[in-house]
């Protein structure tokens, strides 16, 4: 177990923590000791306990805060990724029409294209008539 040294509200505090988390840990009582800070210049002293409850409850509702924020944007890409899965099926049945459509019109080309070449091979009745009387 790892240790780290840590200063909140002036008392410096030894804490056990997991092996590499003593910056994590640092970096969070510096938090709580700006919070407490910011709120005993906005209250002035009215003794450490309630400076702290009261730096705790600003804590507390700010994550309170983002976790209903994080909860908006959780349903906001739930609602993004449904309509994602609209779209792609909305494309797919698009797509399988167009390879319907195009697989019609080539079948169709290439049965003109028989045709024509049917009737080229053959002589046109009406230019073999008119060059037998020349």
């Amino acid at each position: 177990m790892a240790l780290a040294i840590v200063t909140i509200a002036g008392r410096t505090y030894r804490m056990g923590c997991d092996e590499g988390q003593e910056k994590r840990l640092e970096e969070l009582a510096a938090i709580v000791d700006k919070k407490i800070a910011t709120t005993r210049e906005n209250f002035g002293e009215i003794g450490d306990q309630r400076i702290i409850v009261m730096a705790a409850l600003q804590i507390a509702d700010e994550v309170a805060d983002a976790r209903a924020r994080i909860d908006g944007l959780e349903t906001e890409i739930a609602a993004l990724r449904q309509q994602i899965d609209v779209s792609k099926r909305r494309d797919a049945a698009i797509e399988a029409r167009l390879e319907q459509t195009f697989g019609d019109t080539a079948a169709r080309l290439e049965q003109l294209a028989r045709d024509l070449s049917r009737s080229s091979g053959e002589p046109d009745a009406a230019l073999s008539g008119s060059a037998g009387d020349l």
